[in-house]
């Protein structure tokens, strides 16, 4: 069933219709479930068959390979829901006031920082070394999924701190990724994609609900970002900071929240588990072999150590030697677990471990994402198992006392 009226690029969420499976792929667990799946299909399939499942990655499909098009067009509409998100927790979210966003924006830098640092002392003096972000970046999906799933009992500013952790974590890396691995720019192509998103935002401005704006505005400006070298999933971060996430008086929701309804179940339905598919698949080595390469170390102790420690300490730190402190409700023990769960990497670290490698050395990076997401998402399902019967033995004594 249709959401709002007809020919509108921006429905409205007051229909008492529902789509069920609308419904069920804007549930965390699921998104993230069936990623998971999608990657596990992809490793199976290259193992069985890796020649088969190169050319089909490698296939053209127009301009770009099948490979490609996962990697810069359907992944840009996961940054493009991660744009949304950052301008709303800075707006009228857990960013919006310095006092209550400082720690987890700490944590997140400095869970950026550490694992980098590991990753670069284990490939210092080699070429590898260019591989340093690929540690840097946690999975918001995946997170919250594993979250979700392990954690109906936990505080709900637990899972508002990991949400503004990796909010930030993701901006932080999306600056790396415009920054660092953008080799040149062709400034024509660049100047399109601005002009792209100026005329977006004056719609923004001037109310314009009409798709038959929006739509080719976006693709254009997403295609002239590509064609300048600059990758192409940043238009999705620009064009979710250039929607209004503020409702006007007399709606009952903004332009962002009808957006994301509508984008939720096709990012996490389709589009995440499509780039998990073409990016997952790697041929493992033997055991023996695989651990010997640098990468893999670098990678792997980013994720499963040098997230947790940079997160705690970064929190730690911010709590010492300032007047912030962490919300009441959490507890250090608590933080452990979001901190380890930090270091699910996945989706971000398998695109920039495309961005950093070619060849060998890129299924060497890619098996280590998926070792290291993999450790980090079970160790803190465990720890945070444990910290949700915790609460809840503690919420039934609390009733029964009461």
């Amino acid at each position: 069933m249709r959401i709002g009226r007809p020919g509108k690029f921006l429905p409205r969420l007051d229909s008492g219709e529902s789509n069920f499976i609308g419904d069920l792929l804007r549930k965390e667990t699921v998104g993230g479930s069936i990623a998971l799946v999608a990657a596990v299909a992809a490793v199976i399939w290259a193992n069985l068959n890796l020649d088969s499942y190169v050319s089909l990655r490698e296939y053209h499909l127009g301009p770009l390979t099948i490979e490609q098009w996962a990697a810069d067009a359907a992944l840009t509409v996961f940054f493009f829901l991660a744009g949304l998100e950052l301008k709303r927790e800075i707006l009228v979210g857990s960013l919006k006031k310095l006092s209550d966003a400082i720690v987890p924006v700490a944590a997140a830098a400095c869970g950026v920082l550490m694992p980098s640092l590991i990753y670069l002392a284990i490939n210092l003096g080699s070429d590898t070394v260019k591989g340093w972000a690929i540690p840097a970046a946690t999975d918001i999906a995946f997170a919250l999924a594993i979250l979700a799933v392990v954690g109906s009992a936990l505080p709900t500013q637990l899972r508002a701190f990991l949400l503004t952790l990796a909010v930030v974590d993701d901006l932080i890396v999306i600056i790396i990724i415009a920054f660092v691995y953008t080799d040149t720019i062709h400034l024509e192509g660049l100047a399109i994609a601005i002009a792209g998103f100026i005329a977006f935002a004056l719609l923004q401005h001037f109310r314009v609900r009409s798709a038959l704006l929006y739509l080719p505005i976006s693709v254009i400006s997403w295609a002239a970002l590509h064609d300048s070298g600059i990758h192409a999933t940043i238009a999705g971060v620009v064009l979710g900071l250039l929607t209004r996430v503020l409702p006007d008086d007399g709606e009952t929701a903004s332009p962002a929240e009808r957006l994301e309804h509508q984008i939720v179940p096709i990012s996490a339905g389709i589009c995440v588990p499509f780039f998990a598919f073409m990016s997952a698949g790697v041929a493992m080595k033997a055991g023996a072999d695989l651990f010997t390469s640098p990468v893999v170390w670098g990678v792997t102790l980013g994720l499963i150590v040098g997230k947790p420690v940079g997160v705690l300490g970064g929190s730690w730190l911010i709590t010492r030697f300032t007047k912030a402190d962490l919300n009441e409700d959490v507890t250090w023990r608590d933080l452990i677990g979001v901190a380890i769960l930090a270091g699910v990497g996945f989706t971000v670290s398998l695109l920039v471990s495309g961005l950093s490698f070619t060849g060998q050395t890129l299924g060497e990076a890619k098996a280590a994402v998926l070792i290291g997401s993999l450790t980090s998402g079970l160790v803190a399902a465990v720890i945070l198992g444990r910290r949700n019967r915790f609460h809840k033995t503690s919420e039934g004594n609390a009733t029964a006392a009461g």
